[in-house]
């Protein structure tokens, strides 16, 4: 219970201080997907990275990654990451599992120096809706995909008002979906989640389907996903 209780007020405190705009929060924003390499800064880094620690949390204890610049042995991850010469944390081929709050802090003779510096690693990941089985998933029967973005500490409405979050699925030509009466699609600002749901048609075998996330209207990131035809051959 002490644990649940720590991290409720240590999301409402960084919420504070996001909403406020004050320059103590220091964080930063990185999006991604399945298999990408991401830099994670660390914006409070002294004249060499001897001094940095990450730390990374999410819904359990707080994990120290790296000290005094240095991979930690004992983290199971440790194979994907290193720490650049800028004392950046770097990460390999991220999946799900990494997303959440990373903190670069300064310490010197045993003291920290200086406000931490955040750094929120969203993830966004496309999938089939389990509402549709795979033998469903051929030409005139509906599919649903799901797109859906994972974050740490602020809600998807807060993310959506005030950094203007949106998740858009596109075709081939970057052209919006919504624009197309084919196509059913829903959002879901509880869940930060994109549903796409259509009729399958005979040309849209080994189709990929992505789903982009913007901020600010700015593309940050997108996910891909293809659709096989399980009545086709050789699938």
């Amino acid at each position: 219970m002490a644990d649940w209780c720590y991290m409720c007020l240590l999301r409402l405190i960084i919420l504070c201080l996001f909403l406020t705009g004050s320059s103590e929060a220091n964080i930063t924003d990185v999006f991604s997907t399945s298999g990408e390499n991401v830099r994670l800064p660390c914006n409070n880094a002294l004249s060499d990275c001897t001094s940095t620690t990450w730390i990374y949390n999410r819904d359990s204890p707080a994990v120290e990654l790296t000290a005094e610049g240095i991979k930690k042995n004992d983290i199971e991850r440790r194979e994907r990451l290193s720490v650049g010469s800028d004392c950046s944390l770097n990460i390999k081929n991220v999946t799900q599992e990494d997303y959440g709050l990373y903190t670069c802090r300064q310490y010197v003779n045993g003291q920290q120096q200086g406000a931490d510096a955040n750094v929120h690693l969203h993830f966004l990941h496309v999938s089939v809706s389990s509402s549709s089985s795979q033998s469903e998933i051929r030409s005139g029967r509906s599919v649903t995909l799901s797109c859906q973005l994972y974050s740490y500490s602020f809600p998807c409405d807060t993310l959506v008002r005030t950094e203007r979050i949106q998740l858009m699925w596109v075709n081939q030509a970057n052209v919006n979906l919504m624009t197309d009466s084919r196509y059913q699609i829903l959002f879901s600002s509880t869940h930060c989640n994109s549903t796409l749901t259509t009729r399958l048609l005979n040309e849209d075998h080994n189709r990929e389907w992505r789903c982009q996330l913007t901020q600010y209207n700015r593309l940050k990131t997108s996910a891909t996903i293809t659709v096989k035809d399980s009545g086709k051959n050789n699938i």
